[in-house]
Formats: C-alpha cells, structure tokens, sequence
C-alpha cells in the first residue's frame, strides 16, 4: 500500500501533486472509498461533523471527498463485520484511494483489526491511503498519551505500519497543545523516530521509502533514536 499521511488533508498544490503521483493517473479518473470510522470515538466529533466530512460540507474547507473523483463510496468500518467480506472486500479492491478521516487513532485502529482491513492491506500494494490526523496516526507504532481521547490511560498502541510516529496540527491556531514545545515533549516520551507537522505538510511512503511534501512547517524528533 501507497500512503500519503497528512495532518489536514490535501491543502495545497505540493501535496495534491503527491496524490496524483501515487496514483498514476488524474484524481478524475480514480475511485475512493471515504472512512469516516475515527469520528465515532473522539468525543469532539458528533453525527453533524461526520456528515459535514462525507458531503464536503465544512465551510471554507476543502475535504477529502470534494477533491472531484470519478466516484466516491463511503466504507464504515463498524458496519464490516455485520455483511460480510464476500461483499465489502470487493469494494475495496476496486478502489484507487482510501480517504481515511481523523477522530480518534486507537478507535480507528481497533475497527481496522475487528474488521479484518487491517489484514487485507498488505495483498493492497497499488492502492492509496490518504490519511487525515487519525487516519495518519494510525498507521503509526503508537500515538503517545496525548492524543488517546476516548480512554484516557488506556493503550496508545496503533498499526505499527510504519516505524515512526506523527504528531499533527503543528503550531495550529488557539490550539495550545499542539505549540512545537508539546511537540518536543511528547517525542520525548514517544522514544523513536517522529514527525511533527502542520496542515500544509504530508509524508508519503512507498515501499519503506519516506518523502516529506510541505508548503509549511514541520521537524523529524528523535531522529538518531
């Protein structure tokens, strides 16, 4: 599998450039399957912010659904288990890109196991995950305390897809927890290789290789760890 981990999503041209390039074809001729799962476990987010995501409807926001696909399905992870792989599997071969939302990681990535997405990704190697905040870190080894929402003092362990851990929403406006100071802090008790970055920046992975795209701010923490 393909990644393209961000922090907001597709917010500039350096990052859709990306998009296209993992692809390999315009985003016009490419099916996504939208996620919304992680939603469900950050108690932020409510039945009007999962629907504003999946109908591209958050005011003066470009989503990841809005970004003009041949066609655009929505795949929650809660309803797997109930129909079937012999109907929803199919569906996700189909598709070209998996648009996976934020919201809780840890949530996101019991889903992803109780599902079984989580063990079909590795027979996936042409297809896309566009990962926004949660959908990013849950590719991840684990997110560190900070970041686990919906048990506090439960696990921080996610995927483990990648060997390094991402803290997103650098320096975002009013939010004070996510200055590069906390950052800083929490890469020290994370113990390995991670980065902070901030709504314009993206890491794309492809077959154990890293590239950051970035129009704005970002660091590598722990990089000798």
């Amino acid at each position: 599998m393909k990644l393209l981990l961000t922090s907001g999503g597709i917010t500039n041209a350096s990052i859709r450039e990306a998009l296209v390039e993992l692809l390999g074809k315009p985003i016009e001729e490419s099916d996504a399957l939208f996620v919304p799962t992680a939603q469900w476990g950050q108690p932020a987010c409510s039945p009007q912010s999962v629907w504003r995501s999946t109908a591209a409807a958050w005011p003066g926001e470009q989503s990841l659904v809005g970004l003009g696909w041949k066609s655009v399905g929505v795949l929650e992870l809660t309803a797997l288990e109930s129909i079937g792989e012999d109907r929803w599997v199919p569906w996700v071969r189909d598709a070209d890109v998996l648009l996976v939302d934020g919201g809780e990681a840890v949530y996101l990535a019991r889903w992803m196991r109780r599902s079984g997405l989580a063990a079909l990704l590795p027979s996936l190697p042409d297809t896309v995950w566009v990962g926004v905040s949660a959908g990013s870190m849950v590719m991840t080894p684990r997110i560190g305390p900070e970041f686990v929402d919906q048990e506090p003092g439960g696990t921080d362990e996610t995927l483990g897809v990648v060997d390094f851990s991402i803290f997103p929403h650098l320096d975002y406006p009013g939010w004070t927890s996510n200055t590069t100071e906390a950052a800083h802090r929490w890469a020290a008790k994370i113990g390995h290789p991670a980065y902070a970055i901030d709504e314009q920046t993206a890491i794309a992975v492809v077959d154990g290789s890293i590239r950051v795209i970035s129009e704005g701010t970002w660091e590598l923490l722990n990089a000798e760890a």
